[in-house]
Formats: structure tokens, C-alpha cells, sequence
């Protein structure tokens, strides 16, 4: 049987496992997204914390994904908490980072204009400094979302399900068809989620020129 043939037979499975790993980076992206842009936005204004929670951020990318996994799975067991745990921890470097130097970025003579028409400490930044550092916020988040595919892969281990089923039944197997099934949908998925927020990223840039 050739891989085109195994693909088509494992169809079912194949939409099932990519619905449990589009849930796994879903989750784990949005809410890395709710954690590190209000952290981004804190170390921006309060740079006393800006050493203590990059450093913090920066640390959780060191620990391998595997020893992230079975340290999470102390507390929350087997299955998707910790696995969504996990991709969390990591997502948040790209996400804090890249909120931090679009905020940095925006330029000082446009807030001196927000200030002399009387704006606020909210209103400035949700009016006229988060809109300029769209773009790169975004950028964070295309980094972060690929990353967590990738990672999401080895959640199969503690049975969170998710493509990486395929690729370690595959290995126990020696079923090289359902290795190359897990590594091909989920590098395709992992660039069409790039895709598509890169696009999103352009557009931001385009609209922020043209005004």
C-alpha cells in the first residue's frame, strides 16, 4: 500500500485527529494570546518587571517539550490539560517579546499628539498605540501558532490525540505511511496557519499605511 492509498483509508481518522490538534493550538494560542499581550503591555509601562517576566518566559522555552509534558502531568494528569498547558508556556516568549517592541516602536511624536488632545493613559493605548503595533503583535502570534503545531505533536504521548497519534503509532509500527501521514498534515497545517496570519499581518500594514 502506497501513501496515497493509506491516506485515503485512514480519511476519517486523519479529519478526527486534525479536529483534536486544531483544539489543542487553538486553545493554547488564544490563551497565550490573553496571558502575553497584557504582560507585553505591563513591562512596557512597568520596566522593573520587564527582566523577571522575559526571564521567566525565556526559561520555559529551554525546558525540552518532553520534560515540560511530564513535569505538567504531575498536577493535571494525563490527557489535554497539561498538554494544552504546555504549548501555553511556549507560546508566550514570541507573544510578550513582540508586544513589547511593537509598543516600544510606535512614535513618540504621535503619542505627544494623543497627549495634547487630551487622551488618557487607556485611551492612548487602546486608541492609537495597540493599533500601531498590530502588525508586529501579530507577527508574535504567527510564531507562536507555529510553534504550538509543531510541539502539539508530542501531546500524543500522554494521550492528548492531536496527528502525533499517527506519527509515534507509526513508530511502534514501523508503519512509515502513518509517520509520513502525521509529519505531512501537520507541516501542512503549520504553514497554512502561517499563511494565513502573515496575511492578516500585510493587510494590518497595508491599512496603517494607507492611514
Amino acid at each position: 500500500m502506497n501513501f496515497f492509498e493509506y491516506t485515503f483509508e485512514q480519511r476519517f481518522l486523519l479529519w478526527e485527529k486534525i479536529v483534536e490538534h486544531l483544539w489543542l493550538t487553538g486553545v493554547a494560542t488564544v490563551s497565550a494570546i490573553v496571558i502575553g499581550v497584557p504582560l507585553g503591555i505591563l513591562i512596557t509601562r512597568y520596566a522593573s518587571w520587564r527582566g523577571f517576566v522575559l526571564g521567566v518566559a525565556g526559561v520555559m522555552q529551554t525546558i525540552p517539550s518532553v520534560a515540560m509534558l511530564a513535569l505538567l502531568m504531575i498536577p493535571l494528569g494525563l490527557g489535554q490539560p497539561p498538554a494544552i498547558g504546555a504549548l501555553i508556556l511556549y507560546a508566550l516568549l514570541p507573544i510578550i517579546v513582540n508586544t513589547l517592541t511593537g509598543l516600544a516602536g510606535v512614535d513618540p511624536n504621535i503619542l505627544e499628539a494623543a497627549d495634547g488632545l487630551g487622551f488618557t493613559s487607556n485611551q492612548k493605548l487602546w486608541i492609537v498605540e495597540l493599533p500601531l503595533a498590530s502588525p508586529v503583535i501579530i507577527a508574535g502570534i504567527r510564531t507562536s501558532a507555529v510553534i504550538t503545531v509543531g510541539i502539539a505533536t508530542l501531546s500524543a504521548l500522554i494521550g492528548a490525540g492531536g496527528l502525533g497519534d499517527f506519527i509515534f503509532r507509526g513508530l511502534s509500527t514501523m508503519n512509515y505511511n502513518s509517520i509520513m501521514l502525521g509529519v505531512v498534515a501537520a507541516s501542512s497545517k503549520a504553514l497554512l496557519l502561517g499563511g494565513l496570519i502573515g496575511w492578516l499581518e500585510q493587510k494590518l500594514k497595508r491599512r496603517l499605511r494607507q492611514k
